[in-house]
């Protein structure tokens, strides 16, 4: 088997973000042969390899390096490389650009949740944080949610100044507890170590979709946020045991493991949905392999 490689901006052109997401969901009734974690540390940098293999879809291996100093010198901050291999054989299939696989597997994950759990008639969409991820949100959540009114904020405001400039319509928040409280949905993207998001800022009947943080050290909402809220994750087996996010509250007794009201597994039950109008919906974006995987399956489907 030759395998093909698919580069960024060419792998692109054919996909869609809804599309995506059926894909992901359909990838969920599927039995899941196993997934595996590596994480490894050198003070702020980070090595992260995933494993996962899916009957039907094959295996995939993916390497990420997160080195946050990168941005000062105007390099990516996350680099890395995607392996695809067939479900028949376990011969490689396909190298597919890093960038292209992350880009729409970490929107498109938090996409699906929002498809579920946010309310349908959502309108005020606020973005934190205005690095790459942020601008794959704002195109993903205006497939699903359209006429979306969307506002950014971040720590440095003229990032996000520059991000809103590339995006026609996207207002600039200043005042982040009123931005809060005014969106029907807050996505988080950043980079923050300590909360940046307060459950007193909260409403009934928002959606918080947590994405930024990946490590046992890091959060960007607080217990109290956590606490208000029915909580979901993609995976419960990458999520409660190595990010933050969660972790460290279930650590400390804030909630407990059994709070986790459902995860992916769980959307042909049913079990993975919003139950009133009224209800603080929070979804954790851990983003595991088995994403990886089916968002790679899709783009080498639409590729072919």
């Amino acid at each position: 088997m030759t395998p093909v490689f698919i580069p960024f901006a060419e792998g692109e052109r054919t996909l869609d973000w809804i599309e995506l997401t059926e894909a992901i969901a359909a990838g969920h009734a599927r039995p899941l042969a196993g997934m595996a974690d590596v994480f490894l540390y050198r003070g702020r940098d980070t090595v992260l390899s995933r494993a996962a293999f899916v009957d039907g879809l094959g295996a995939l291996v993916k390497t990420a390096t997160v080195f946050p100093g990168n941005a000062r010198a105007g390099l990516p901050t996350i680099n890395g490389a995607v392996c695809l291999f067939s479900d028949a054989t376990g011969e490689l299939e396909a190298l597919i650009d890093f960038h292209l696989v992350t880009k729409w597997k970490t929107a498109g994950d938090s996409l699906l949740a929002a498809r579920r759990l946010a309310r349908p008639g959502s309108r005020r969409i606020l973005i934190l944080g205005a690095g790459t991820v942020a601008a794959s949100l704002i195109e993903a959540y205006g497939a699903a949610f359209p006429g979306a009114r969307f506002t950014v904020w971040n720590r440095t405001r003229a990032r996000a100044e520059q991000l809103a400039a590339r995006h026609p319509g996207v207002a600039v928040a200043d005042d982040l507890p009123a931005a809060v409280g005014e969106a029907d949905i807050i996505a988080s993207a950043t980079m923050a170590t300590e909360p940046v998001i307060r459950g007193a800022w909260l409403r009934p009947g928002q959606h918080l979709d947590l994405i930024g943080a990946y490590r046992p050290d890091m959060r960007e909402a607080d217990d109290e946020a956590l606490r208000r809220a029915r909580l979901f994750v993609d995976a419960r087996a990458s999520v409660l045991d190595h990010i933050g996010e969660l972790k460290d509250p279930i650590a400390r007794g804030v909630i407990r493991r059994e709070d986790v009201v459902a995860d992916f597994s769980d959307l042909a039950s049913g079990a993975f949905a919003r139950r009133s109008e009224e209800e603080i919906t929070l979804f954790k974006n851990g983003g595991g392999a088995h994403l990886d995987l089916m968002t790679a399956r899709y783009i080498l489907a639409k590729w072919r």
